[in-house]
């Protein structure tokens, strides 16, 4: 299957500068596609490379990298053009069109986070959580040598994490079974479980569990192009998935029995990776609260 780049808006800097947002929407399900920087992964006008990925994770992924314009960039376009492994070629318009405005408010509506596009002072009040890499941002490991690091959460406790028994309670009462509904408070964990599995879904649009996570993925293979990537390089633990899997088992925010990871005491992540091909690979970590994120990148470079 092919590969959709999106353009996701835009918002004005601090010093006047303008940031495109995009993402992507992988059509596959399980197969993450890679794609070099090059004549099937570029940029127009100007410089091909301005940081977009060449490692695609499944299904959609929403406001993945942003691209910084000068302040008198005016009504100029910016494309960005993937010709996906099987040919297909998609572009992606980047404008500073109003219509394309993005604030906090549109970014946790578009992502989930917000349900059916409402918010409360509490959810427009939210601020980002912050990432940051503990250590070098450039790491040399050998082949099969386990790469152990750590990143420090911090985070305003916004928007509070989503109860499940809360949100089944609502659910219960929605559709007028305010008994059963009454009757969780003493349920047993097994007999919740039984209700979360059995609850019909109902979602009306795009829908994620709030909730502090940290996800470790990879950004960039090799340069030049390699495939395999997906199986070639290993994150323990297994990371939540920052892309959108609706599968009601899956290990993502979009998934409709996970729930949040408990949040380490000292707000400190670690993680190991292994890589099984030589190369330079660029790793991105991704911190989200549920409804807004932020990004760390760690480079490193596997020798033989």
């Amino acid at each position: 299957q092919h590969l959709e780049p999106a353009y996701e808006g835009w918002r004005e800097n601090d010093d006047g500068t303008f940031s495109f947002m995009f993402g992507y929407f992988n059509e596959n399900w399980d197969e993450e596609l890679d794609i070099p920087v090059g004549e099937n992964n570029l940029f127009s006008p100007g410089d091909p490379d301005r940081g977009q990925p060449t490692h695609f994770l499944p299904r959609r992924n929403r406001f993945t990298f942003e691209v910084v314009v000068p302040a008198d960039w005016g009504d100029q376009e910016l494309v960005w053009e993937i010709t996906s492994p099987n040919g297909e070629t998609k572009r992606a318009y980047a404008t500073l069109a109003t219509d394309y405005v993005v604030d906090n408010v549109v970014i946790a509506s578009e992502t989930g986070s917000l349900g059916a596009g409402t918010s409360s002072p509490e959810s427009r009040a939210n601020i980002a959580p912050v990432a940051e890499l503990i250590g070098d941002e450039i790491r040399t490991v050998r082949v099969g040598e386990p790469l152990t690091f750590q990143t420090r959460v911090t985070d305003d406790g916004v928007p509070e994490a989503d109860d499940p028994v809360e949100d089944i309670r609502r659910f219960l009462e929605f559709t007028n079974q305010g008994d059963e509904a009454a009757s969780l408070t003493d349920a047993s964990p097994e007999a919740f479980f039984k209700m979360r599995m059995m609850r019909p879904p109902s979602k009306v649009t795009v829908d994620k569990v709030n909730g502090l996570y940290l996800s470790w993925n990879v950004y960039r293979g090799p340069e030049g192009g390699m495939e395999g990537v997906q199986e070639a390089v290993h994150f323990d633990p297994p990371q939540v998935k920052a892309w959108e899997d609706t599968r009601t088992s899956a290990n993502s925010p979009w998934g409709a029995l996970w729930t949040p990871p408990a949040v380490p005491e000292d707000g400190i992540y670690e993680v190991t990776a292994t890589f099984d091909e030589p190369g330079t690979y660029i790793l991105w970590g991704r911190a989200d609260d549920g409804g807004l994120y932020h990004d760390q990148y760690m480079t490193v470079i596997v020798e033989q």
